[in-house]
């Protein structure tokens, strides 16, 4: 059977990057995609869970599902954060296994490798350090998911991988101020000073932390190609290998937002700093002939217009 007529179900389908998934799967005329509202699904719970999995019998499955946030919430909720993400992908992970699935993408995230982590950061170089404390038990409940498809393909011969984004953005993002990750906080606050006649950017910390970022679309895009590609290994970094300072990143959104104005940046040195670098070797899914392919500018003038569009406030 042609693979675009598979069963694939994506979980957390209304998601950043759930949503974009599902936008290149229809883009690419599959047949089959399976997606459910979370008001009728509630990940956490097992057994509604396996009545999915026993009716519909995907065979194919991404997850994208995730409780997600930016540092405040990460640091503020962390029992919240580590007890929703476990129950989901243990339930996801545990059920693809017993229901027989072809493939399973376990999608984590950059912040599972050590805070003071040797740049750029390998796959084998997870647990070899301690994690930032501010979002160590999303991380922890990541790091599970990792070792769960690790576990499960060593045991039972699954073949479960798992993919590591680097910090993602574009359409469908949180703006939210108390939960959204740097990047969409950054253009809600640029967003907010377009108007002013001297307008003036208050940044977190001292600018300085170096970010790598990837657009949505090609985190969708490795999701397709690794759902399709026999791969040896079961962790695999997906990113760009570029990483920018904070403000870099606040000058080039004020040339999006504010063209036809001087922009002054003052800088909130009470506030955390993150960790300091955080650049992914992506050189392993370059191997399997995978690398991302958006332009950084292009991609933030499209996020943008989609904020735009939203009337996001």
């Amino acid at each position: 059977m042609n693979f675009k007529n598979k069963k694939i179900f994506v979980a957390g389908h209304k998601g950043l990057v759930g949503s974009a998934i599902v936008r290149a799967l229809q883009k690419r005329n599959f047949k089959k995609i399976l997606t459910i509202e979370k008001s009728k699904l509630d990940l956490k719970n097992h057994s509604r869970v396996q009545k999915f999995f026993k009716k519909n019998r995907p065979d194919y499955v991404i997850i994208a599902a995730a409780k997600v946030g930016g540092i405040l919430s990460n640091n503020k909720y962390k029992a919240d954060f580590i007890y929703e993400n476990l129950s989901i992908q243990n339930n996801l992970i545990h059920l693809a296994y017993l229901y027989k699935v072809k493939k399973l993408i376990f999608l984590g995230s950059s912040c599972v490798y050590p805070k003071l982590c040797k740049q750029p950061i390998k796959e084998k170089f997870l647990l070899s350090g301690k994690l930032e404390e501010t979002n160590d038990a999303y991380a922890i409940a990541k790091i599970a998911g990792i070792k769960m498809c690790e576990s499960y393909n060593i045991q039972y011969n699954t073949n479960f991988i798992s993919l590591m984004p680097t910090n993602t953005f574009g359409p469908n993002d949180k703006y939210n101020t108390f939960n959204s990750h740097f990047l969409p906080a950054l253009i809600k606050k640029v967003h907010k000073i377009r108007n002013h006649n001297k307008p003036k950017l208050l940044i977190w910390g001292n600018g300085k932390a170096k970010r790598e970022l990837i657009y949505v679309d090609d985190i969708a895009d490795a999701c397709i190609y690794f759902l399709n590609k026999r791969t040896k290994h079961s962790l695999i970094n997906i990113g760009t290998g570029k990483d920018f300072t904070i403000n870099y990143y606040a000058k080039l959104l004020t040339k999006i937002v504010c063209p036809d104005k001087k922009v002054d940046f003052i800088y909130d040195n009470s506030k955390p700093n993150g960790t300091p670098r955080k650049v992914l070797n992506v050189g392993l899914a370059k191997s399997y002939g995978w690398k991302s392919k958006h332009n950084l500018t292009n991609a933030l003038k499209f996020t943008y217009k989609d904020f735009i569009k939203n009337k996001i406030k």
